[in-house]
């Protein structure tokens, strides 16, 4: 059985009709790609809940329908290309926030948020604001604060692309390797094409609102 699936996407985006339908295994990554406009955000902000979507769609996960669940009872986390961070928290509250709302304890949200900069090597990092950081210190602090509420799905909308490509791959690379010491899912919305060949282990490309491919990454060509 699929662990997440989408099925009958539908939205209306600009001038085009968003109609997709898809599944992932579980621990796998995704990659959607496609030119801009072509509704890529769009099916994040719909299987997030951002978006509330039409009648007849169908979202599982993990064996629980969540098509028209509010976005904080899907367990999903989404990480986009402008960091989302607190301005008014420092990095360690920015990440303990959701443990700590939660119901956990402060002492030991802030001991668990420790580990996990330590994991997005950001060690020292603790009582710097949002303010104070690089693009990419930033994102890992986002991907921090997500990952640490342990989502069910991990969705990531240009999450990288702001980035310069050496850290762009870096951050990508490390992604991965939480991915598989962690065994999260997710779904991955990119304009790289080798980055979604390297780290995928499925790509859809969208044209238009529609899939017109999808596969295993492996089997991807590369176009220019």
């Amino acid at each position: 059985m699929d662990y997440f699936v989408a099925e009958n996407l539908k939205e209306d985006f600009a001038s085009i009709q968003i109609d997709v339908s898809f599944s992932c295994q579980k621990g796998s990554m995704t990659s959607i790609l496609g030119p801009s406009g072509s509704g890529k955000s769009t099916v994040l902000r719909l299987i997030s809940g951002l978006n509330r979507g039409k009648e007849g769609q169908k979202i599982i996960l993990d064996g629980h329908d969540i098509s028209f669940l509010p976005p904080a009872k899907r367990n999903v986390g989404l990480v986009f290309q402008n960091h989302t961070l607190f301005d008014h928290l420092n990095v360690l509250d920015n990440v303990s926030y959701g443990l700590i709302s939660g119901g956990m304890s402060k002492k030991e949200a802030r001991k668990e948020a420790l580990d996990f900069l330590k994991l997005f090597e950001l060690e020292g990092f603790e009582k710097r604001y949002p303010g104070t950081l690089s693009g990419g210190e930033a994102q890992r602090v986002c991907l921090a604060r997500t990952l640490i509420m342990n989502p069910k799905l991990l969705l990531l909308d240009e999450a990288l692309s702001a980035l310069d490509k050496p850290l762009r791959k870096k951050l990508a690379h490390l992604i991965k390797d939480l991915q598989n010491r962690f065994n999260f899912t997710a779904i991955m919305v990119t304009h790289d094409q080798e980055e979604a060949k390297e780290l995928s282990d499925q790509i859809i490309k969208m044209q238009r609102g529609k899939i017109i491919w999808q596969g295993k990454a492996c089997d991807f060509e590369l176009t220019d």
